[in-house]
């Protein structure tokens, strides 16, 4: 089984590369350009424009949407998981730690959400997970509360530099046996 990586814009290549990913989930404004991993198939890249808002947008700003979470399920469970999928936004610590939570989720419905939610602390003491998002996912994940529940219950990350990647074990791999990941 393997895993997915929450990074910042700063080491998606760098970590594409050296976890050996082929897919990959950017969340990031809409007018936010990047350069593409030549690693990652360019089909089996989901580019999602949303800001890190936690409340509907006004203007430019596009909040989290129940269509950009549908995204995030249906390209998760289309993911063959024969490498790491790599999730990020800016900084790897609001929108991507979400839609890691939520790509697991897609895959797992039947996780146990605070222990997700405890593997997500435990790999990462700086996410703070896009509480819009979490909100929209319960619901479209039928999760009946519990997944926002358990990802208010481990509260705000420590404060970050943006660089800070980490690795969510899917499950049932056991917290002791994730992957490492040396900044």
């Amino acid at each position: 089984m393997t895993h997915i990586v929450v990074a910042p814009l700063a080491r998606i290549a760098e970590l594409a590369v050296r976890h050996k990913a082929r897919e990959m989930i950017s969340l990031l404004a809409v007018n936010q350009d990047f350069h593409r991993p030549a690693v990652i198939a360019a089909e089996r890249h989901l580019k999602l424009g949303v800001n890190d808002i936690t409340f509907a947008g006004t203007g430019d700003l596009i909040a989290p949407q129940e269509m950009h979470v549908r995204a995030i399920v249906d390209f998760a469970r289309a993911w063959d998981r024969s490498a790491p999928l790599i999730v990020h936004c800016w900084m790897g610590v609001s929108r991507s730690p979400a839609a890691a939570m939520i790509a697991s989720l897609a895959l797992f419905p039947e996780d146990d959400d605070e222990a997700l939610a405890q593997r997500l602390r435990l790999a990462s003491p700086y996410a703070t997970p896009n509480m819009r998002l979490v909100e929209i996912a319960d619901e479209f994940l039928e999760r009946k509360g519990r997944f926002t529940a358990a990802v208010k219950a481990i509260g705000r990350g420590k404060d970050a530099n943006g660089d800070a990647p980490f690795v969510l074990p899917l499950p049932p791999v056991s917290v002791d046996a994730q992957p490492e990941l040396s900044a």
